[in-house]
This record gives structure tokens, C-alpha cells and sequence, in this order.
């Protein structure tokens, strides 16, 4: 029987990295930052983390979750509250996310 562990962060998987890094541009991020009022999200879609990719319930709920920091894989069994790492989200979108050119140029299939 395998592992059921590895399967739990999958089933309700967020945006990868580089669409993110497409929500930053500052056009899409003012039109996230300032949804019209939708009752079916948190919070009624009011308070959103563009970075993250998540909703909070209220003002103070995303206040705590920016001051937040640390790995989420180094804490597996931590309650997912606890694993809302803001700061470590920060770091990983510094780096620039690979473009389809960079990949076929590093498989051979082109020049960079």
C-alpha cells in the first residue's frame, strides 16, 4: 500500500510559481487586490494574499499571515495554519521562473 502522506498537498493544489509570478505584473495584481465582493470565498474575496495565492477571513488574518516565515516541507505534520509561510513564499519568487526558451535551449534545441 503506498504512501497516502505524499497525497495530501495535492488535492487542492494552488498555482505553480510562475503563475504567479503573472499575477504580480501590477495589472492583474490591483485587479486582484480589489475583487468585487464574492460570498462564496473567505472572507467574502475582500482580503487576498497575490503572492500566496489565498483568501483570509479578515484584515488581521492576513496581517498574521504576512508576518509568518519558514519551510512547509520541513514541518509536514504542522496544522495547515501554521504552515502558511509567507515570507518563504517571498524568497522563492526572487528567483526568475524558466521560460520555454531556456528549456529547449537547455535540451538542445535551440540558442538561448
Amino acid at each position: 500500500m503506498p504512501n497516502n502522506r505524499a497525497n495530501k498537498g495535492r488535492k487542492r493544489k494552488g498555482k505553480d510559481i510562475d503563475q504567479i509570478h503573472e499575477d504580480l505584473v501590477p495589472e492583474k495584481a490591483a485587479k486582484l487586490l480589489n475583487q468585487e465582493v464574492d460570498y462564496d470565498l473567505p472572507g467574502n474575496g475582500q482580503h487576498y494574499c497575490v503572492e500566496c495565492n489565498r483568501y483570509f477571513e479578515d484584515g488581521k488574518a492576513i496581517a498574521t499571515h504576512k508576518k509568518t516565515k519558514g519551510n512547509p516541507q520541513l514541518y509536514p505534520l504542522l496544522p495547515l495554519i501554521l504552515r502558511l509561510v509567507h515570507k518563504y513564499r517571498l524568497k522563492q519568487l526572487k528567483e526568475k521562473p524558466y521560460s520555454q526558451k531556456e528549456a529547449d535551449a537547455a535540451g538542445g534545441l535551440g540558442v538561448l
